[in-house]
Parts: structure tokens; sequence; C-alpha cells
């Protein structure tokens, strides 16, 4: 049984679903939009808990999919219409990364990070 995502891991749910049909966002782009540093976290968000929320469209900085869903997930961004590079191997960032609006209410929650007594403020 796997336990309910928490506030962050919601956020980076909630950050997914926004991405619009036909452009993506990389797993370090998802973390800095809800307020972290670790794309790797992302990562394991998308693995528990993605599969409700449009998954294919989170990929690797460099455009590359998922290496255990490759084929998959090129299949489905490609019938989005998501430019991919000229080897067809990985998506085309600078086509296809997807812009969130600058208007912070439209953005996912940012979760207020515990007060662990160790940042000072």
């Amino acid at each position: 049984m796997t336990a309910e995502p928490g506030e962050l891991a919601e956020a980076v749910l909630a950050a997914v679903e926004s991405i619009p049909p036909g452009k993506v966002l990389s797993y370090g782009d998802v973390a800095a939009l809800v307020g972290t540093r670790s794309a790797r976290f992302v990562g394991q968000v998308m693995f528990r808990y993605g599969g409700g929320v449009p998954w294919h469209r989170v990929v690797m900085a460099s455009g590359a999919p998922a290496p255990h869903h490759a084929d998959e997930q090129l299949a489905l961004l490609v019938a989005e219409g998501v430019w991919l590079t000229a080897d067809r191997s990985r998506v085309d960032m600078s086509r296809a990364r997807w812009e969130p609006p600058s208007d912070p209410t439209v953005r996912p929650h940012r979760p207020t990070p515990p007060d662990d007594g160790l940042s000072g403020g």
C-alpha cells in the first residue's frame, strides 16, 4: 500500500496537471515551480503518484524521456504535437518547454517548509 502524498508531493502533482497539452517541463523545472531544488524528488513523486496526472509531459533536462517508458512517452508527446529533435530520440526543449504564467496566483500552491530551527528565520 502506498502512503498518501504529502503537501509538497501534492504541489508537484498540481504543477504537472497544469502543463498544457503540447508542452513539457523538465523535472528541474517542476521542482523550481513548486519551490524546491530537487529534481530527484520530483522524479520520485512521479514514480510513486504520477499515474493520475499527465506524467508524459515531464522529461529530463536534455529532453530525454524516462528510460523505462521512452517509447510510450514519446508517442504520447508526438500525439499532442510536441516537437522532437531531428533524431526523434528526445523533446526539442527550445520549442516545447512550457513557460508558466508569471501571475503567482495561477501557479500551484507552494507549501511553507517547516521551521527546522536551522534556517535562522
